[in-house]
């Protein structure tokens, strides 16, 4: 149950509050390693390990948010999207004292899956909460604000440890960066018992009465449960509720059965973004950025530390540009020329390593900075909406926490092997990382259908006329209101057929 009174604006402003603050705490907990890791006090505290216990130590953390991701699988539907944070973030207190107080190398690597676990939880459970909880025309611009704080907890993160790296060679160096993590979960706890739970999961659970408050709480002071407009939101999700549960409760076979709703496109499609976030090689870069400028141009701990908040803060500030235009150009096309441009990037973060002057170091770090930039406007907002808004109902949770699973087992991948790709491989590794992102524009010109400016009922839609293959659906919805998209969908026929097959 919610204790708290809010409202209209300020209501919907504070789930998107502690959506952004869960969101922040991501990003902080993917820079805070690569902050402290290369501080003296650190590699003395677990003796001085080598390039392959730095990827493990960093990368067991994805491991934990896999398992995390996979628990929410299991948990989510039973618990609900606002309890399910909860206990997510409860786990995440426990991992960030037990990495806090860490003397020995097992019980950091312990610590950290044990924090990944509870973030993994909360990484399935955030976005779909906020999907569930907001309009159509609202779920795009939230999701960017969530996509700029996690960009926000980068230089944070950077600038905790170069700040505290002062007080090296105490393990307050490393010790204080990391249990900073408290305090965004304070903030979660805090406000969770006064906010509601999403009206969809309540209408799932047949909480009809409960979830219509919600939707009038929503929509501000003057609306009542009997206003039309609430009961025209109300009565689209009981009937699509109604309409899937006609095969019963979804199945784990369910869930990878194509059928009449295309329920494996669906997951394909869904765990599709989150894995081009991490095949871009972002966390190559942003899990390591200090010691990648130390190991590739030679800067000191100190500068390295300097140039990648500065990286941050840039990177923070450029993701809020997609809140201008992502919903007016859509999903597909901010994703195909972001990833041009990321390929673009890693072609001559490439050529400038390879020829290894004074001049192309520089080089080097300026399209470090562009990468992030082009990065942040479109792969980065995409891949945390686009399951979240293709799923239907029914399996909307289990379809999300595959693809954030799979989003995990890359970013493990892709953490684990850098450090010892940087010393390997040098400028080649980038080059794999520019092949990757140029792959993912046919890819999502050929098969993403667009999601922009369309309720999650609409998809249901666009998914029965649309058989596997190419898309025909390539270009934002119509500019309407959430009212008239609801009367459109009334009087459209197929949108009564709607089963998960």
């Amino acid at each position: 149950m919610c204790r708290g009174n809010l409202t209209g604006s300020a209501l919907r402003g504070t789930i998107a509050g502690v959506c952004g603050v869960a969101f922040l705490l991501f990003g902080y907990d993917q820079g805070v390693l690569g902050a402290v890791i290369g501080l003296p006090s650190f590699r003395e505290e677990f003796d001085n390990p080598n390039r392959n216990l730095e990827g493990i130590i960093a990368a067991i953390y994805d491991i934990g948010c896999f398992v995390g991701a996979i628990v929410a699988f299991l948990t989510a539907d039973r618990f609900g999207r606002k309890g399910s944070i909860m206990w997510g973030s409860w786990i995440m207190v426990i991992g960030t004292i037990l990495q806090t107080s860490a003397t020995e190398k097992i019980q950091m690597i312990l610590s950290r899956i044990v924090t990944g676990i509870g973030n993994g939880i909360n990484t399935v459970n955030v976005p779909i909460w906020q999907a569930e909880s907001f309009k159509s025309h609202n779920r795009g611009a939230m999701l960017i604000i969530q996509s700029a704080l996690i960009a926000f907890g980068h230089p944070l993160s950077t600038f905790m440890g170069l700040a505290s790296s002062q007080a090296d060679p105490s393990s307050f160096a490393w010790r204080w960066p990391i249990a900073f993590q408290g305090f965004f979960l304070v903030i979660i706890l805090g406000m969770l018992p006064l906010l509601p739970e999403s009206p969809r999961w309540l209408v799932q659970h047949d909480r009809v009465e409960e979830a219509t408050e919600v939707f009038a709480r929503l929509e501000g002071k003057t609306a009542t449960v009997n206003d039309e407009q609430i009961i025209r939101e109300r009565d689209a999700v009981v009937a699509s509720v109604r309409q899937e549960r006609e095969l019963g409760e979804a199945s784990w076979a369910e869930v990878f059965t194509e059928g009449k709703n295309r329920n494996l496109s669906r997951v394909l499609l869904g765990a599709g973004p989150y894995m081009f976030n991490q095949w871009s090689g972002i966390n190559s870069l942003a899990y390591f950025l200090p010691i990648t400028f130390e190991r590739n141009i030679g800067l000191s701990t100190q500068l390295a530390l300097i140039i990648s908040g500065v990286l941050g803060l840039q990177y923070f500030l450029c993701s809020w540009l997609p809140y201008l235009f992502i919903e007016k150009a859509g999903r597909r096309k901010v994703m195909i020329l972001s990833a041009a441009g990321c390929s673009f990037c890693m072609v001559m973060i490439s050529i400038m390593l390879k020829i290894d002057t004074l001049a192309s170091q520089w080089v080097f770090v300026a399209f470090c900075f562009l990468f992030f930039d082009i990065f942040s406007w479109g792969i980065l907002p995409v891949s945390w909406m686009y399951a979240s808004e293709i799923m239907p109902l029914r399996t909307r949770n289990k379809g999300v926490a595959l693809g954030v699973g799979s989003h995990w087992l890359s970013n493990f991948v892709v953490v684990y092997v850098t450090p010892t790709a940087i010393d390997n491989l040098g400028y080649q590794l980038y080059i794999i990382w520019a092949v990757l992102n140029a792959s993912f524009v046919p890819i999502t010109y050929l098969f993403y259908p667009e999601t922009a400016r369309r309720s999650l009922e609409d998809m249901d839609r666009v998914f029965l006329e649309e058989r596997f293959g190419v898309t025909k659906t390539r270009s934002p919805g119509p500019r309407t209101s959430d009212v008239s998209e609801i009367e459109e969908a009334d009087a459209y026929e197929p949108v009564k057929n709607v089963t998960s097959e």
